[in-house]
């Protein structure tokens, strides 16, 4: 039988301990997010369902981008035992300089449209956290505001090669004179992917005013206040900014980008040169002949063509052909920073994240991003102590194995 008494007072002070209650409301929700899906939750809750289908939308019917996200998932880890992992270091070393974590802010356009304090927030956030911060050139912050933002960390550069060239030479030059050490050379958007939700959404630059817009803004009124009362929005590296995304784009971008092009790119940048968006092992083989300075595998975020090769699924097989020559990267569908140490572990010596950092920058702005931050760092911390290994360096491809879930008919065959 068990014995049973009245609890005494002093013990139940002793199990009940009351928490502070946060009476700052956007301290309160970020707190309150432990994972990038969290941040996801909020960031719909707070932004118009046009900025928010721009961020969250990808191509066609999204399938690249939900078997990317899948591909992270259908892995399973194998932990070493008995090491001692009291402290794990996430430092790393990419193309010339160093980055606190192995993950850096990816190039996004439109950034300002999300959440007002746009890329200020991510090159802040950043370089508080001692991370490479990327500019896009559909950026709505300047090449000069990024620099302000983030005067001694580390600052990169996304370069679409326009049918105005001489537009992408002014970019490349003002880069380099505010000291971006690395160029994006992105070679997967010779015309713009068809994004439904945008055209159906009206999305463009400026916002186009219609009935549903309004009825879905009135519920988000800091989002317009925050639109109305900053300074105006637009391409800061750009004149022209009228039109759809797809209209924009498809001025902005030239179908006749060749190897010529990022020739006389390579002939203008002082820093290092790595090329984003390679789909294959064979033009990985032929960028390193010609000696680029890296390659991020990347279907851009399944914003491009659809049913475009998963950047994870093809990291071993280019590593394997190139990975002793030259520093391979990869970004589309990190949500976790488990997908982080498993793609490090394969191969890949960094990753970039996209859509994860906009979802904290409209949960929250600044303070969202290093939401973001925090919880992919302090998730690439938990999973490398739980798999026991003391530093990135210690990671390889026997600590990871992708299942099969996308089995390919045959190979297929390059003309």
């Amino acid at each position: 039988m068990v014995t049973r008494q009245l609890p005494k007072p002093a013990e139940l002070l002793e199990l009940m301990s009351f928490k502070k209650p946060e009476l700052d409301a956007k301290k309160r929700r970020l707190s309150a997010a432990l994972t990038i899906e969290d941040l996801r939750t909020i960031a719909k809750r707070r932004t118009p369902k046009a900025a928010f289908d721009y961020t969250e939308g990808a191509a066609e019917g999204e399938l690249s981008l939900a078997r990317a996200r899948q591909a992270f998932q259908d892995i399973e880890f194998h932990p070493s035992i008995l090491r001692d992992v009291s402290t794990v270091d996430t430092s790393c070393e990419i193309w010339g300089g160093p980055s606190a974590m192995p993950f850096g802010i990816a190039p996004t356009g439109f950034t300002r449209l999300m959440q007002t304090e746009g890329e200020v927030a991510g090159a802040g956030a950043a370089g508080a956290a001692g991370i490479p911060f990327t500019l896009s050139t559909l950026g709505t912050t300047s090449i000069e505001g990024v620099k302000a933002a983030n005067p001694t960390g580390r600052n990169w550069f996304q370069l679409y090669v326009m049918r105005d060239r001489e537009i992408s030479y002014e970019l490349v030059r003002r880069a380099a004179a505010n000291g971006f050490d690395t160029l994006f050379f992105t070679v997967d958007t010779p015309v713009a992917g068809a994004r439904l939700r945008d055209k159906r959404n009206g999305f463009s630059i400026p916002p186009q005013l219609t009935l549903g817009t309004v009825l879905n803004a009135i519920p988000r009124p800091w989002w317009w206040y925050d639109f109305l009362t900053t300074p105006k929005l637009e391409f800061a590296s750009l004149s022209s900014t009228g039109g759809t995304v797809g209209e924009l784009l498809d001025a902005a971008m030239d179908p006749s980008i060749s190897f010529a092009d990022l020739d006389v790119i390579r002939s203008m940048w002082p820093g290092k040169i790595v090329v984003k968006g390679v789909q294959n092992v064979e033009d990985s083989r032929t960028l390193v002949d010609l000696g680029v300075d890296g390659i991020v595998l990347s279907n851009h975020g399944g914003r491009q063509l659809d049913r475009a090769p998963i950047p994870f699924h093809l990291l071993p097989r280019v590593v394997e052909a190139v990975g002793d020559r030259t520093e391979v990267a990869i970004d589309t569908g990190i949500m976790n920073g488990a997908d982080i140490v498993a793609a490090y572990a394969l191969g890949a010596k960094f990753t970039l994240i996209g859509r994860a950092y906009l979802y904290g920058l409209m949960a929250g702005g600044r303070a969202g991003v290093d939401r973001t931050i925090q919880i992919l760092g302090d998730q690439v911390v938990r999973t490398m102590k739980l798999l026991e290994v003391p530093t990135l360096a210690d990671l390889t491809p026997a600590h990871v194995t992708q299942l099969r879930r996308l089995v390919p008919v045959g190979e297929a065959v390059r003309v």
